[in-house]
């Protein structure tokens, strides 16, 4: 779900339900993280810019960073969703037909901001990995894969490095990868500021429960329910579970038979799939440098 500025290509991986909202959209490798103490030297989480939840513009639509990520060489990144960089209709959630744009392509880090402003520029970065764009390369053919594998990276300008931490704002973690996937009834934890929030922080962090594991979809999806479900511009935020575990990263707004729920890619997959064809050398997540506390 991303959100745009204008109305062309308004809606992404969401139709008749979001019409109203004509001027957004929804928006054997090593999966194991680090201690943020092995990281580059992270901003104050409390002064950060650039963090899990930061909005992020891709060629005017916005979606929403979710964890960040290093590499061999110190690289730091912040992943977002896919679709993000895509070009195509409304209608296209074949990740491994979609257009996309091209590696190489500039992205903003913002703050603040509504549908009609991009807001404040905190910082800038490139997209140099999207699993749409590597699966389309490789001729993927798994439905499953195709449909959920929806993860791109965005390599920070070594200028801005000093402004990320990787803590989740208000929540704190992630505090590694979960690989088990999900239960129904579980409790789950993101935060967010679409743009279609006008900037009002207290809906940023949100809460729900787990709907389980997608049957049949081998722990590719997970769909949940938030007591605000994400929004266009949402896409690509961090989901955790109670023990600030990553457990995903939100790529869609379920219609049937679940309306209103939100559906996650799961980040393990999704991040064994980039370490083993993004060709970053030792790419792992980062934990954050505060601990995770799911009490409101």
């Amino acid at each position: 779900m991303k959100a745009r500025p204008s109305t062309s290509r308004s809606v992404r991986r969401a139709s008749g339900v979001l019409a109203l909202l004509a001027s957004a959209v929804l928006g054997g490798a090593m999966v194991s993280a680090v201690p943020a103490s092995a990281a580059p030297q992270w901003a104050p989480a409390g002064s950060a810019k650039i963090h899990p939840g930061v909005q992020m513009y891709t060629a005017g639509g916005q979606c929403t960073g979710n964890f960040v990520f290093t590499d061999a060489s110190s690289n730091v990144y912040v992943g977002y969703a896919a679709h993000c960089a895509g070009t195509g209709e409304a209608t296209d959630t074949d990740g491994c037909l979609a257009a996309s744009l091209p590696l190489g392509t500039k992205v903003t880090f913002n703050e603040g901001g509504s549908l009609l402003a991009e807001g404040t520029k905190v910082g800038g970065g490139t997209l140099v990995y999207s699993s749409w764009d590597t699966m389309r390369r490789l001729g993927t053919k798994d439905a499953t894969t195709c449909a959920y594998n929806d993860f791109a990276l965005v390599k920070v300008d070594a200028a801005d490095v000093g402004k990320v931490n990787p803590s989740i704002p208000f929540w704190g973690g992630p505090t590694g990868i979960d690989t088990d996937g999900t239960t129904a009834g579980e409790q789950v934890y993101s935060y967010g500021n679409s743009s279609l929030r006008f900037g009002l922080e207290l809906l940023s962090p949100k809460t729900g429960i787990s709907l389980g594991d997608t049957a049949g979809d081998g722990g590719w999806s997970h769909p949940l329910y938030t007591l605000t479900p994400g929004v266009p511009g949402d896409s690509g935020s961090a989901f955790v579970d109670k023990q600030g575990e990553a457990i995903g990263t939100l790529s869609t707004l379920g219609l049937a038979p679940l309306p209103l729920s939100n559906n996650i890619g799961d980040l393990g997959k999704e991040l064994a799939f980039a370490q083993q064809h993004s060709g970053i050398s030792g790419l792992q997540l980062v934990e954050g440098t505060e601990p995770f506390d799911p009490i409101l």
